[in-house]
């Protein structure tokens, strides 16, 4: 039996998971990294606005599906956010006592600085 190294393979519908980082683990220059793109910003302040849950069909931004799906993706990988299933959907939370156990004042800093 011959094997074709050129034939398509079979792809995985088995979507893996990015690894979570727990904020506690993360240091202030991943987190400002993270925060220095104005999507991943406009996230946090969403997020903090609505101070619960959203799906990510209820955020505002003007990026494709897949770019959304990256900087949650990146927010996650921080520790900044943390998604749940729900559904056929994704439930998406600020990690808000972590983050102000690990830094003391960065939410109220977001908060206060104008758009």
């Amino acid at each position: 039996m011959s094997h074709d190294r050129h034939a398509a393979r079979p792809r995985s519908t088995v979507r893996r998971a990015a690894p979570r980082a727990d904020p506690a683990d993360t240091s202030l220059d991943r987190v400002l990294r993270s925060l220095g793109d104005p999507v991943r910003l406009s996230i946090v302040r969403q997020l903090l606005a609505c101070r619960d849950e959203k799906s990510c069909a209820a955020f505002e931004h003007d990026v494709t599906k897949a770019t959304f799906s990256h900087h949650l993706a990146n927010l996650a990988k921080v520790g900044i956010i943390r998604a749940r299933p729900d559904g056929t959907r994704r439930l998406i939370s600020l990690r808000v006592d972590e983050l102000e156990r690990r830094f003391p004042g960065l939410l109220d800093l977001i908060r206060a600085v104008p758009r």
